[in-house]
C-alpha cells in the first residue's frame, strides 16, 4: 500500500548520499590490473599451445591447464568486485526533519509496520533470546498502535509459546519504564547488563525479568509446560491443543495465538500496547514447507489478514533492535515524498555483531559482505537483501512497478485495508489459519511471483535479486549507532556449517532458470547490477583456485619442479604485482570502513579457509543434491558453552569437533610445512644465488604455513578440548602423505 506521503512535498531534507572518497582510486586501478590479468591468462594459454604436441610432458600441461583453470576463476571474481569499486556511497539520514515532513511524531501519515520474527528450534534458539528480540522491537520508538510483532515459531514448540506468554505479561510494564525514563537499550537483558542497578525501578523489573527466565529455561530444560506455570483457562486451551493433537516438529495444525492486542490490553500505564502474535503454521512431512522463506510467507499472509500493515520488517530471532529510534530512520526513506514508491522496495541495515574477540578471528563481522559490498551495490540500484534488518516496502512483494501481481485473495493484496476489529475476533482468526495451512499456496503464485521466492536455501539473496530484476530499488542504512545487533557463531565448525548451507543456495540460484549470469544481466536490474550478483551466486567457486594453490605449486616444490617464472625473467614480477595489488586494494576497503589490520587479515585467513571446507564442501553437496541426493538444512546453534566462549575471546581456534571440513585444509598445511623445509633445505644445500631458485613457489608455500598456523597448533601443540581430534589427524596425515606419493609419480 503505497504511503500518502509520497505525494506531499517539503523543503526538509530527509537524507543525503555522497560518494566514497577511494573511488577515482579504483576507477584508476581497475584498468592497470585488468592488462595484469590478460597479460597472465596470455602467458597460460601460449604455453599450453606450446605443449599440445603429443611429445610434450602431460604433467606440464595438466599443470599449466589448472592453473590457467584457476587464474580464470580469480579473473571473473575480481571482475564481478570492480561492479562494488564503481559507483559506492554513504547515506546520512535527518531524523529530525521527518516530523516537518509527516506533519508530527504521532501523524497518520507515518505508515504502520509489521515486524516478522522467525525461530525454529527452542534447543538450538534459545526462546530467551526470541524474547529479547521481540521486546526490543515492541518497545520502537513509533506509534504503538501502528505496530505488530508476529513471532513465527516453525518447530511448533509449546516451550516457545510458554516464553511469549511471559513475554507479554514482562512487556507491559518494560515499555512504559523504556518510555518514562528515556532508554535506549530496549533488549532488556542488554540494558540489565549496563544498568547494572542503577535506576531504583530498573531493580525490580530485573528481578520480574531474571523470574521470566528462570521459569522459561526450567520449561524448556524439562521440555514440557508446567501446571504451576500456567496462569488461567486461556492458557490452559492454549497448551492443551499440544497434548491434543500430538504435535512434531514437521507434523502440527496451524496454531496461531494473539498474546497483545492492541485494541483491548494496557500497559501499567493505562496505554494501549502493540500488538504481539505467535503464528506456528501448519506442516506436514507429505507437504513442502520451503523452510523459512515458507514461513515468512505464512506471515505476510497472516499479517495481511490481521493489520496489514505498507511496512514489513524482518528480523532473525537472536538479531535485536538497537536502537529505538531505527524505524523513524528507515522511515525517512520510505516517507520522502521526492523518491518514488519503486526507489524503495526495501531498506537494508548491516548486520552487527556483539561479543566478536579483538581480532575477529572467525571473520564473523563479514564486513565485506554486509557493508563494504552493500555500499558499492548502493551506488547502483541499491544493495542485495541479507536476510535480517530489512524494512520492506509490502507492495514490492506483489510483482514488478508497474505491473503488480493480484493474490488469490483480495483480503491478502497490499492495498487492502483492515477492517477495525479486534485482530482476536472469530473472523480474524479463520482467514488467518486458513492462509497458514501447508497446502494453502497449491495453484497460487506464492513463492514465484508473490512473496519470498523459493528454489534456494538462501531466500534472502534470491528474493531480494529477483526483486532488483523486477525493475525494483533499494537502500543501504549504515548508522554509526548499529540498528540491530546479533550473535556470531563462536564455535568453527558451525560457521564453516552454516556457509555450506549459503553455498548450496548459492548454487541452486547461480544453476537455475534464474542464473545471474543468463538472466540477471539482461534483466531490469541492469548489466552492472547482474554482474555484481554473481559474485554472490559463484562464491562456492573460490574453492577451485584456492585447492589449486594450496597443494600444486607445493607438490611441484617438494619434486623440485618450476610451475611458476623464475627471478630472470621478466614474467616474474606478474605475480607479486597481481597478489599484492589485491590484497592491498582490498585491505583498503575493508579499513577505510573502519575495520582494523588484523581482522582483515582475519577476513583473509578465513576467506582461505572457506575455500578448502564449506565452499567445496556446499558445492560437492549441491552436486549430490543435484543429482536427487537431498540436503538437509542445519540450524546454525545459538547455544553458547562456556570453555568454548572463553577460548574463543583468547582468540583461539575451536578444532574440538571431528569434521571431514577439518582434513582438507590440514592436508593443505602439511604439504605447505613440509614443502617450504624441503625447498629452503635444498636450496641451502645446492647454493647458487636466487637467481634459478623457485621463488615463487617458496613464497606460495610459506604463505600457506603462515596461514596454516592455527592448525600447527591445533594438531600439535595444544591440550585443551578444542585440539584437532585424533581421527582428524591421523586422516589427513595419512592424505597428506597420498598426495606426495602421488604427485611423485606426475612429477617424474
Amino acid at each position: 500500500m503505497d504511503h500518502p506521503t509520497v505525494r506531499r512535498r517539503s523543503s526538509s531534507a530527509l537524507h543525503t548520499a555522497e560518494p566514497w572518497p577511494i573511488t577515482p582510486f579504483n576507477r584508476l586501478f581497475a584498468p592497470i590490473y585488468l592488462l595484469a590479468v590478460l597479460a597472465l591468462l596470455y602467458r597460460h594459454v601460449t604455453n599450453l599451445l606450446l605443449l599440445l604436441p603429443a611429445t610434450s610432458s602431460p604433467s606440464s600441461f595438466a599443470t599449466t591447464f589448472a592453473l590457467l583453470i584457476a587464474d580464470l576463476v580469480l579473473a571473473f571474481m575480481w571482475a564481478t568486485t570492480q561492479v562494488f569499486r564503481m559507483n559506492p556511497i554513504r547515506r546520512r539520514e535527518m531524523v529530525e526533519n521527518l516530523n516537518d515532513v509527516v506533519g508530527g511524531e504521532e501523524s497518520e501519515l507515518l505508515p504502520g509496520l509489521d515486524v516478522f520474527i522467525c525461530t525454529a528450534d527452542p534447543h538450538k534458539e534459545p526462546p530467551m533470546g526470541v524474547v529479547n528480540t521481540a521486546l526490543s522491537v515492541l518497545a520502537y520508538d513509533y506509534p504503538r498502535d501502528r505496530l505488530a510483532v508476529y513471532v513465527s515459531d516453525d518447530g511448533g514448540s509449546a516451550l516457545t509459546l510458554f516464553a511469549f506468554v511471559e513475554a507479554a505479561k514482562f512487556a507491559r510494564r518494560w515499555l512504559p519504564f523504556c518510555e518514562r525514563n528515556g532508554v535506549v537499550e530496549r533488549n532488556p537483558v542488554a540494558y540489565f547488563e549496563l544498568a547494572n542497578g542503577a535506576h531504583p525501578v530498573s531493580v525490580n523489573l530485573q528481578n520480574m525479568y531474571e523470574s521470566m527466565k528462570h521459569k522459561v529455561e526450567h520449561v524448556v530444560e524439562t521440555g514440557k509446560v508446567d501446571d504451576q506455570y500456567i496462569d488461567g483457562p486461556k492458557e490452559q486451551e492454549a497448551f492443551g491443543k499440544w497434548t491434543h493433537h500430538h504435535f512434531t516438529k514437521q507434523n502440527h495444525p496451524t496454531f496461531i495465538q494473539v498474546l497483545l492486542d492492541g485494541n483491548n490490553d494496557k500497559d501499567v500505564d493505562g496505554h494501549a500496547l502493540p500488538n504481539l502474535i505467535y503464528v506456528s503454521r501448519e506442516k506436514s512431512t507429505n507437504s513442502p514447507h520451503h523452510f523459512k522463506a515458507g514461513a515468512l510467507n505464512v506471515l505476510l499472509r497472516v499479517s495481511a489478514a490481521m493489520t496489514n500493515q505498507p511496512i514489513v520488517l524482518t528480523l532473525d530471532c537472536d538479531m535485536y533492535s538497537n536502537d529505538p529510534g531505527t524505524a523513524r530512520r528507515a522511515m525517512c526513506y520510505f516517507c520522502d515524498p521526492n523518491l518514488g514508491p519503486e526507489s524503495s522496495a526495501y531498506l537494508q541495515f548491516p548486520q552487527k555483531y556483539r561479543g566478536i574477540n579483538k581480532n575477529d578471528i572467525y571473520a564473523g563481522e563479514y564486513q565485506r559482505l554486509f557493508q563494504i559490498q552493500a555500499m558499492g551495490f548502493d551506488g547502483l540500484r541499491g544493495p542485495n537483501h541479507v536476510g535480517t534488518g530489512c524494512f520492506f516496502r509490502r507492495r514490492a512483494f506483489f510483482g514488478p512497478p508497474s505491473s503488480p501481481v493480484e493474490p488469490e485473495l483480495v483480503e491478502l493484496g497490499p492495498d487492502h485495508v483492515v477492517e477495525s476489529e479486534s485482530i482476536g475476533s472469530d473472523s480474524v482468526l479463520e482467514l488467518a489459519h486458513k492462509v497458514a495451512g501447508c497446502n494453502y499456496e497449491n495453484q497460487t503464485d506464492w513463492g514465484s511471483k508473490i512473496g519470498y521466492r523459493y528454489g534456494s536455501l538462501v531466500e534472502d539473496y534470491y528474493t531480494g535479486y529477483r526483486l532488483h530484476c523486477e525493475g525494483w530499488k533499494s537502500v543501504f542504512c549504515c548508522p554509526k549507532r548499529a540498528a540491530f545487533m546479533g550473535d556470531a557463531p563462536i564455535s568453527l565448525v558451525d560457521m564453516l556449517n552454516q556457509q555450506k548451507r549459503w553455498d548450496i543456495g548459492l548454487l541452486e540460484v547461480a544453476f537455475s532458470k534464474f542464473s545471474t549470469l543468463t538472466y540477471g544481466v539482461k534483466s531490469s536490474a541492469g548489466f552492472l547490477m547482474g554482474f555484481g550478483y554473481c559474485q554472490f551466486a559463484f562464491w562456492p567457486s573460490w574453492s577451485i583456485p584456492l585447492i589449486v594453490y594450496s597443494f600444486l605449486p607445493q607438490l611441484a616444490l617438494l619434486n623440485q619442479v618450476h610451475v611458476f617464472p623464475k627471478a630472470t625473467e621478466a614474467w616474474f614480477w606478474l605475480y607479486p604485482f597481481l597478489f599484492l595489488g589485491a590484497y592491498v586494494q582490498d585491505m583498503l576497503d575493508f579499513t577505510i570502513v573502519g575495520g582494523t589490520f588484523q581482522r582483515w587479515w582475519s577476513d583473509q585467513r578465513i576467506w582461505l579457509l572457506r575455500g578448502l571446507t564449506c565452499h567445496l564442501f556446499g558445492s560437492i553437496e549441491y552436486f549430490l543434491k543435484f543429482l536427487g541426493i537431498a540436503a538437509a538444512f542445519n540450524v546454525t546453534s545459538k547455544v553458547i558453552d562456556e570453555e568454548q566462549s572463553k577460548r574463543y575471546d583468547q582468540g583461539i581456534f575451536e578444532f574440538g569437533v571431528h569434521s571431514p571440513m577439518f582434513v582438507p585444509p590440514t592436508v593443505a598445511a602439511l604439504i605447505s610445512l613440509l614443502a617450504l623445509v624441503q625447498g629452503l633445505a635444498v636450496l641451502a644445500v645446492r647454493g647458487g644465488g636466487l637467481a634459478d631458485a623457485p621463488l615463487l613457489q617458496l613464497l606460495v608455500a610459506g604463505f600457506g604455513v603462515v596461514n596454516g598456523w592455527p592448525i600447527y597448533e591445533a594438531v600439535a601443540l595444544r591440550s585443551d578440548n578444542g585440539r584437532m581430534p585424533v581421527k582428524t589427524v591421523v586422516v589427513s596425515v595419512a592424505l597428506a602423505w597420498a598426495c606426495y606419493v602421488a604427485a611423485s609419480f606426475v612429477f617424474k
